[in-house]
């Protein structure tokens, strides 16, 4: 097969293939989701734009025969335009099982992030749990290998499953976590059977003492407060509400900054809004 000037195989039409794994986005960014998103993000950030982009062709023609995903790997056929189709393996770090069982006790332990998973969603937090604990839910680099003749990486077969990868990862969040060695129903299962203390009950907003004095006598202040208005803010206080409730909220603007999504540059932002100013703000203060 001949070699163009930029290093690459010259192109070649492939050979079709029926029921072959296609991607639902005919144009524009795969994936949908944060996860997905944040995958993709990822690879174009290391990866070639012009070889993604003839992978994402690949992946769009549903040239990806089958795929499969275990623990720290994922291996696939992809029909090229020779006959034989072309076998391709990508493999990350996969983590232990005792560093799978201290980061599900971290996972059990947050309320929120715990009732997420067991609803079969991927909260955009579980990316930090990971980070803080030093496992990165994502990897930095991924081990790539295709069996064609192209020598670059990733040749269009690898980038072809890359992307249907993102496209599955939109389907099941929890394909993200079995790559890295925890498959969905081994992890729910732990985090139902880990014990986690209920959050003590708030105490109940407090009653103004207020004594019944009968009509007659309140005449001429029967529009009046009984007690003073500063008790009655004391007593209204309620349980505080999450500052980045709004962002969980609303549906994410599909906007990134140098490849990350808008949302996780703004979440920290609104976190520390309750203590002051944002960081890097002009009015904050010096410590």
């Amino acid at each position: 097969m001949p070699v163009g000037r930029d290093g690459w195989f010259e192109a070649a039409a492939p050979i079709p293939v029926e029921g072959g794994v296609r991607v639902r986005t005919a144009r524009g960014s795969i994936g949908a989701q944060w996860w997905s998103r944040r995958f993709v993000h990822l690879l174009e950030e290391t990866c070639d734009g012009g070889r993604l982009a003839r992978g994402r062709a690949y992946a769009r023609k549903g040239q990806v025969i089958e795929y499969a995903v275990t623990a720290g790997l994922v291996t696939a056929l992809v029909q090229g335009s020779r006959p034989q189709p072309y076998r391709v393996r990508i493999a990350i770090p996969a983590y232990a099982p005792a560093t799978w069982d201290l980061i599900c006790a971290e996972l059990a332990g947050r309320a929120l992030y715990r009732a997420a998973l067991l609803a079969g969603e991927m909260p955009p937090e579980i990316e930090e749990v990971f980070a803080a604990l030093g496992w990165p839910l994502f990897p930095a680099a991924l081990d790539l290998h295709c069996t064609c003749p192209d020598h670059g990486v990733p040749c269009k077969h690898l980038s072809a499953v890359l992307y249907v990868l993102a496209e599955a990862f939109d389907d099941d969040p929890f394909l993200v976590l079995r790559w890295r060695g925890r498959g969905r129903e081994e992890l729910l299962a732990a985090l139902r059977g880990t014990a986690v203390d209920p959050p003590a009950p708030a105490d109940p907003p407090t009653v103004p003492d207020v004594p019944d004095v009968p009509f007659a006598d309140r005449m001429a202040d029967f529009y009046g407060p009984a007690v003073s208005l500063a008790r009655l803010r004391d007593g209204a206080a309620g349980p505080p509400t999450p500052p980045e409730l709004l962002l969980r909220a609303l549906e994410p603007p599909p906007v990134t900054v140098r490849h990350r999504p808008l949302l996780d540059l703004l979440r920290p932002a609104y976190r520390a809004l309750p203590d002051g100013d944002p960081p890097g703000s002009p009015h904050a203060s010096a410590t």
